[in-house]
């Protein structure tokens, strides 16, 4: 919890009052690899943080599944658009190696915003944080090539990429595997 503690703040202090409060909501689960974190249907009643672990967010297809983004430790994570609306939403959150969340629900946020002082300046952040990201990879969809998508990802997390199956980074950065392989041949 205390890699929890020093992300929150990287962002605003924390009263040892406040993060106690905070703190007493969260709740470790586990996920083996391979595990759905949320469903598609599901509504989202968890704000995770990643202590250790890998996710993917991907819409299910009969053809193939479309990827659209990773998670990985020391970073926030949820079906946000779900979690703020109270709807299913229309992907799955898979785990990719076996992951540790710390999770607060919905109704525990509500309560810490409404009992600290820093409550609303940490969902805030938080949230902003996913909206930067979410962001960042919409402008890279629509700026750089599949090779800088790949180089983007190589960069930000050099030593978990390599846990990620090739077929699932190829559908992030929008092209087959077979086109991801010719970019590695290259790179290396």
């Amino acid at each position: 919890m205390q890699q929890i503690r020093d992300n929150l703040e990287l962002m605003a202090k924390l009263s040892d009052e406040d993060w106690n409060i905070f703190s007493s909501k969260l709740i470790r689960q586990e996920f083996s690899k391979k595990t759905a974190v949320l469903q598609t249907g599901h509504i989202e009643n968890y704000l995770s943080f990643i202590e250790k672990g890998i996710l993917r967010y991907y819409v299910p297809s009969e053809n193939k599944d479309l990827t659209f983004t990773f998670v990985f430790d020391g970073e926030f994570t949820s079906g946000y658009d779900s979690f703020i609306t109270r709807l299913p939403v229309n992907y799955t959150i898979e785990a990719l190696a076996d992951t540790i969340l710390w999770r607060i629900s919905y109704n525990d946020l509500q309560d810490i915003y409404a009992e600290t002082k820093i409550g609303n300046t940490i969902g805030r952040l938080a949230s902003e944080g996913l909206f930067l990201k979410k962001s960042k990879r919409e402008l890279s969809l629509l700026n750089d090539s599949a090779e800088q998508r790949y180089l983007n990802l190589f960069t930000e997390q050099p030593h978990l990429i390599q846990k990620i199956p090739q077929k699932y980074l190829a559908s992030y950065i929008g092209i087959t595997p077979q086109a991801l392989s010719r970019i590695r041949k290259r790179i290396y």
